[in-house]
Parts: structure tokens; sequence; C-alpha cells
């Protein structure tokens, strides 16, 4: 069996919500509803999507292009043999 270890923190026994790091993340698990991003952060995100969606783009046109099965090109129903 084991033992708790002891600890000289209060933190632990704390109850109510005091602006401590670990009261704020238990208050925050306990209520998702009322915590938001900030505007800032979620329009810094945005402008970071955006960025990376231009880049796969560009990466994706200037990439060369390969015939995948070209062989079975000029098949239109798969799986009969003519």
């Amino acid at each position: 069996m084991t033992r708790k270890k002891k600890t000289r923190s209060l933190a632990d026994k704390v109850t109510i919500r005091t602006g401590r790091r670990k009261d704020y993340k238990k208050w925050r698990h306990e209520n998702p509803d009322q915590v938001t991003s900030s505007r800032r952060f979620v329009a810094k995100k945005q402008q970071q999507r955006k960025l990376q969606a231009v880049r796969k783009l560009a990466r994706q046109q200037s990439g060369q292009t390969i015939a995948i099965h070209p062989d079975k090109a000029g098949d239109n129903s798969p799986g009969e043999p003519s």
C-alpha cells in the first residue's frame, strides 16, 4: 500500500478560488462554458492557419505530378478484365 506524500503546501487544502494557478485550473476545468480565448489569441491563430494554408497550397502546386496507376488510365470499370 502506498502512502500519500506529505506536503508543506496548503494548496491542496484550499477549497475557495484564490487566484492561484492550481485553483484557477480547477475552476476552469469545472466551468468550461465560462472560459473563452482572448480575441487577440483567436485572431493570431486564424492568421497562422491562413498562412499555413497558403504555404501548403504553394508546396502542392510547385511539386511534381506523378501518375498513379498509369497502365489503368483507360479502364472505366474496375474489376472486369477486358
